[in-house]
């Protein structure tokens, strides 16, 4: 090639690479541009945001002593007018809402009348699990009329920032407060936005305990540092529960797929991050197909274990003197309890990880068993779904009551406030306990009971890691023990290969190799000739 030949080729190759890399340029400055402030103006914002507690006391509505709850309620409402008629219609007061399940059509579900893998229902059980709903005066299941009550709502339980008010387990509808007017003055200067104590009584005490049920909800986020969640963190940005979760007429964001169906509602990282979060695109792709949890929530269930599996086929023991009993660990962990059974507590967990597109279906009391164990939720989606990202999950499994005439889950009835009445936690008689409970729900039992295996999946959403901790490309992409070593249905590099493509590629690399060999030596002879 003449130096002629060589310069047009050098001005050909200016024209067509300096106009693409120009363009890659503008792109990566697009896709960047303002991402570093827009986060720190997202953290100022929420650092400085101000969380006023109204004193109410002023308020001669207020100015009274009360005899009920319900008495409290109604002057808040004399106030607030249509957030009565908002909460009779929200999931925290209803505990069920109309969803939506293939081949099913549009079914009631929530917890009101869902069966789980922990205390496996609130039906039979209504005067203790109220505790953590957000009315009065729900003392059996036919509360239908009472629904429609506006005075049985609970304010308090979630706007109360003092922290005094409290509600009793299976005892009368009274907060301690009521009959104690300066607790009462104290809630009333402290009323505000729920806080994460508000949320966190329930959200973080689900199950019967501290952690025992989602493993990423616990009450170390009360006082949590960056390493526990960084949106938690009282040196961060010191999120509370509604920054995220906000809520528009009381209809708060967020959905629990452990009864939820839906891909509604939902709460979502790019709501505050945008869908390019990173300064490195090759990451972005990822956030195609991965979700932002999974590679930075490492892991979960950090400061207090988690319930993993829990087996009801030990529950009933009782000692010599013929008493209920529990045994704890070394760490303090219930692992046995009379009235409960077994438990296997873990903690600092890898996240299991799934393919889900927002979808889910739920096992209903009144299913027919047809598989072992008896998935008590199904989360949707696969790799080809354009809807589908790879979530993090608790996968916790257990051993429940079962017919193995009829094929359906079994239902106990377990509390009471009085011994004799056939409540499994008072009488410590299974088949009695069995008899009420699907007599209460109005299902047949064929006499006969068994244990058979259950299994349940809940997303891991909260312990957001800092993000020099987050997963590095070598937590997934390796041959052996990969984070998603469990994820077959498609190709990952670094992890996957396939004889015929291994032998193809090592082919074609050959004869690569050669190609540059016969050319070099063609090249050698071609200039040899031509200095001869």
């Amino acid at each position: 090639m003449n130096r002629s030949s060589m310069k047009k080729l050098i001005q050909v190759s200016l024209l067509v690479l300096v106009p693409q890399l120009l363009l890659g340029w503008l792109i990566y400055t697009y896709q960047n541009m303002g991402r570093e402030s827009s986060l720190q103006e997202l953290s100022n914002e929420y650092t400085s945001a101000q969380r006023t507690r109204i004193d109410h006391t002023r308020f001669t509505e207020l100015q009274r002593h009360f005899e009920t709850p319900q008495e409290i309620t109604e002057a808040c409402l004399s106030c607030h007018y249509e957030r009565g008629e908002e909460m009779l219609n929200n999931h925290h007061f209803t505990w069920e809402r109309p969803e939506f399940m293939p081949e099913r059509g549009v079914v009631y579900t929530g917890k009101k009348t869902a069966i789980n893998n922990w205390c496996t229902s609130v039906l039979t059980s209504e005067q203790t699990c109220k505790r953590c709903h957000a009315g009065y005066g729900w003392e059996t299941y036919s509360f239908e009329y009472d629904y429609q009550n506006p005075n049985n709502i609970d304010c308090l339980v979630c706007h109360d920032n003092s922290f005094t008010y409290s509600r009793r387990r299976g005892n009368v509808e009274h907060p301690d407060f009521i009959a104690q007017l300066p607790e009462f003055e104290a809630v009333l200067k402290n009323l505000s936005s729920p806080r994460r104590e508000n949320c966190g009584i329930c959200h973080f005490m689900g199950g019967g305990g501290n952690n025992v049920k989602h493993g990423d909800l616990e009450l170390a986020l009360l006082n949590a540092d960056k390493a526990m969640d960084v949106h938690m963190a009282r040196e961060g940005v010191d999120l509370s529960c509604v920054d995220c979760h906000i809520a528009e007429n009381h209809n708060i964001r967020g959905r629990y797929y452990g009864i939820a169906t839906t891909n509604t509602n939902r709460v979502s990282c790019s709501d505050c991050h945008g869908r390019f979060p990173h300064t490195d695109n090759l990451i972005n792709e990822h956030c195609i197909k991965v979700s932002c949890q999974t590679c930075h929530i490492p892991e979960y269930a950090k400061e207090n274990p988690t319930v993993m599996h829990w087996d009801w086929r030990t529950m009933g023991r009782l000692d010599p003197d013929g008493k209920p009993f529990e045994i704890e660990d070394e760490m303090g962990n219930i692992v046995y309890q009379s009235i409960k059974g077994s438990f296997e507590w873990k903690s600092n967990l890898a996240p299991s990880y799934v393919w889900f597109n927002g979808t889910a279906q739920q096992h209903l009391m009144t299913d027919t068993i047809s598989e072992t164990p008896v998935m008590m939720n199904r989360l949707f989606g696969a790799y080809r779904d354009p809807l589908a990202q790879i979530v993090p999950v608790k996968i916790n499994t257990g051993y429940q009551l079962y017919d193995p005439i009829y094929r359906t889950l079994l239902h106990m009835k377990l509390y009471d406030h009085e011994e004799g009445k056939g409540a499994f936690w008072k009488d410590f008689n299974t088949r009695k306990a069995i008899e009420k409970g699907m007599d209460y729900i109005g299902m047949p039992f064929s006499g006969e009971y068994d244990f058979i295996e259950t299994k349940n999946h809940m997303l891991v959403n909260h312990m957001v890691a800092p993000k020099e901790e987050a997963l590095t490309c070598t937590d997934c992409h390796v041959r052996e023990q990969g984070r998603l070593n469990d994820l077959r249905d498609f190709y990952m590099p670094g992890r996957d290969s396939h004889a015929g493509i291994v032998r193809y590629g090592r082919a074609l690399f050959i004869l690569s190799l050669a190609a540059i060999a016969i050319h070099i030596v063609a090249r050698v002879i071609i200039t040899l000739k031509k200095t001869t």
